[in-house]
């Protein structure tokens, strides 16, 4: 997902979050469109928003409407979480990265994420993602998507979090069909498995186009 440079007299953009492998998600998203891409540290911006709302999508939305509003900008932002069916009321995907605790590391979450699992064999490893994208602008959302990923299984092995590019999770969300994590897969293994952010990004590319001939921004 290496980013390429943005076209002269591109629309600055606010990638909408503080996270280097996000930043670089996002960025791929709108790679070849007619945006110049910033990142908050660029323009000074220290706080990150609250994430609030009842589903991803609302969150993203918020986000997206918090960083727009505080760079008079246009501005992209995004949320994504863990379903895991067979943990039911005791997990909630919208806590995917803080359910172990504010203070706890990624090694950490590994470790709680393959205990809670640990009791539960085959099918009932269950684990796909949900992710949502929201762009605002001067603090009004324009669009916003909210898309599950594809099923794997969490891996009953320790994971590697060196390996997780960007996010723990995925060196333990496993794909039997292909015998690899989430983050070992190929860009043909993520199309042939309709991988959320590649139709995400089909989606925002759309939007945009429509936006510029509508003379948004």
């Amino acid at each position: 997902m290496a980013g390429q440079p943005a076209p002269l007299g591109a629309t600055p953009i606010l990638l909408g979050t503080g996270n280097p492998a996000k930043q670089q998600t996002l960025q791929w998203l709108l790679e070849g469109l007619p945006l110049s891409p910033v990142t908050p540290g660029r323009l000074g911006l220290r706080t990150v928003p609250r994430e609030r709302g009842d589903t991803h999508e609302a969150i993203a939305r918020a986000k997206a409407r918090d960083w727009s509003r505080a760079a008079s900008a246009l501005a992209i932002a995004s949320d994504g979480g863990l379903l895991l069916p067979a943990l039911g009321t005791r997990w909630d995907s919208r806590h995917t990265h803080r359910f172990a605790g504010p203070e706890a590391d990624d090694a950490h979450r590994l470790r709680r994420l393959l205990n809670l699992m640990r009791p539960y064999q085959g099918p009932q490893r269950e684990a796909s993602w949900i992710e949502a994208v929201a762009i605002a602008d001067r603090g009004k959302v324009l669009a916003s998507w909210e898309l599950r990923g594809a099923t794997g299984v969490i891996a009953d092995g320790p994971g590697d979090t060196a390996r997780a590019t960007g996010f723990w999770a995925f060196s333990v969300w496993y794909f039997p069909q292909f015998g690899k994590t989430y983050n070992q897969l190929s860009p043909e293994e993520l199309e042939a498995l309709q991988d959320h952010w590649a139709r995400l990004r089909v989606l925002v590319r759309h939007f945009f186009g429509g936006y510029a001939t509508t003379g948004g921004g």
